[in-house]
C-alpha cells in the first residue's frame, strides 16, 4: 500500500491518503485541510493520481483532524469511519472550536460506520487492521498495514513524545497502557506515521521516548 502525507492547518496535522497502487482505490485518514487552498491541494492530488476515494477514516475526532472531513464527504460522497467512542466529540465540534479560541462553524461530524478493535478496513486489494488505542481520546485508533509494516497512530504517540491527555476524552494512564501494550509490542522495524510531526519507528521509540520508559 502507498501512503501520501500532507501537513495541513495551523495545527500542522498530518493527513494521509492510503491507496492500492493497482486498483487506485483510496482512503483519506484524518482529513485536516482547513481552507480553500488546502482543499485544492488535496483534490488535485486525488485527481492527478487517478485515485478513487472510497472512505474517510479518522484515528480520532479532535477538531484538528477533521477540519476537512465534511468537505471530503460532500465532494466524494464517501462514508466516515471511526470508533464509536469518539461519536460525542464529533457532536461537540463547535465546543472544541471555542476551547481553542476559534469561531464555531456550526458543524458536526457524524460517524457512518463504526470501527472496533480487530476490524479490517479494505482499500482495494489492500487492508488496514484497526487497533483501539484509547487514552488521547476514548475512541482513538491506530491503523496497521502489516505486510508493509506501517502504522498510522493519530495522536497516541509521536517521535520521542506522546499525545496530550488534558482534552476531552483524555486519560494519561490509559494512553501509556495503549502505547506499551498495543504499539511497542509490534516489530521494531514498523514505521510509525503519527498525527503530527515526522515519522519514527517502534524500535526508535522503545529506545528514545522518555515518556514510556
Amino acid at each position: 500500500m502507498k501512503f501520501k502525507q500532507f501537513v495541513f492547518s495551523i495545527f500542522e496535522a498530518n493527513t494521509y491518503i492510503a491507496f492500492d497502487e493497482t486498483t487506485r482505490e483510496a482512503a483519506v485518514i484524518d482529513p485536516a485541510m482547513s481552507d480553500s487552498e488546502e482543499y485544492a491541494r488535496f483534490d488535485e492530488y486525488v485527481e492527478q493520481n487517478g485515485l478513487k476515494l472510497t472512505q474517510i477514516i479518522n484515528t480520532h475526532l479532535h477538531l484538528d483532524h477533521c477540519f476537512g472531513l465534511n468537505h471530503v464527504k460532500a465532494r466524494y460522497g464517501v462514508p466516515v469511519k471511526a470508533h464509536a467512542e469518539d461519536a460525542t466529540l464529533g457532536k461537540i465540534l463547535d465546543l472544541q472550536y471555542q476551547m481553542f479560541g476559534m469561531k464555531p462553524k456550526g458543524e458536526t461530524v457524524a460517524i457512518d460506520i463504526s470501527l472496533s478493535d480487530g476490524d479490517t478496513v479494505e482499500i482495494g486489494k489492500e487492508s488496514l487492521k484497526v487497533i483501539h488505542t484509547p487514552g488521547h481520546t476514548q475512541g482513538g485508533i491506530a491503523l496497521y498495514d502489516e505486510p508493509d509494516k506501517i502504522l498510522v497512530t493519530g495522536d497516541t504517540i509521536f517521535k520521542t513524545s506522546v499525545g496530550r491527555t488534558d482534552l476531552p476524552g483524555g486519560n494519561h494512564a490509559q494512553l501509556l497502557n495503549s502505547i506499551r501494550s498495543k504499539i511497542l509490542t509490534l516489530p521494531e522495524d514498523v514505521t510509525i506515521l503519527p498525527g503530527h510531526g515526522p515519522a519514527t519507528t517502534v524500535g526508535y521509540e522503545v529506545s528514545h521516548n522518555p515518556f514510556i520508559v
